[in-house]
Formats: structure tokens, sequence, C-alpha cells
């Protein structure tokens, strides 16, 4: 009798392991999914506000090309502490 009881807390045991592993892994999943969205919110928002200024800056006379390369630069200033701006 002894020996069944050992076997069952032992199972037991591995279970109870493996449902910790489990939800480990699904935290993880779930903080990877989140950080997902994060960067994607993110450029999301670089590439409207790029959009916009360099809009704004053709309508006042300057190159597109001119106009865009200032908006990223700009982007850059005003937001380099997101991951977006690093791009």
């Amino acid at each position: 009798m002894p020996d069944t009881k050992r076997l069952v807390l032992s199972l037991l045991l591995l279970v109870a392991l493996g449902l910790a592993g489990c939800s480990s892994a699904a935290r993880e999943a779930r903080a990877e999914r989140k950080k997902d969205v994060a960067l994607e919110v993110e450029e999301s928002f670089r590439q409207r506000w790029i959009e916009q200024r360099a809009a704004a800056l053709v309508n006042r006379g300057v190159s597109p090309d001119l106009a865009r390369a200032q908006a990223i630069e700009e982007f850059r200033l005003n937001y380099g502490y997101t991951r977006a701006a690093e791009k």
C-alpha cells in the first residue's frame, strides 16, 4: 500500500509541475502578444504622423521628398522614446 501512495503522490506532483509549466508558457505567450500589439500601434502612429506632417510641409511649398525626410527626423526628435522612432 505505501508504494501505491508514493506512486499516486509522484503522479500528482508530475501533473502539478506540468500544469505550472503550461501556465508559465501561456503567460509568456500573452506577454508576447501584448508586445506585438504595442509595436503595431506604435508603427501605425508613426506612419500616420509622418504622412500628416509631410503633407503639411508639402502644403507650405516643401518638396515631397524633403518633406518626408523632415517629417521622419521630427518624429525621431519628438517621439524618440518609442520603438517606432528607431526605424
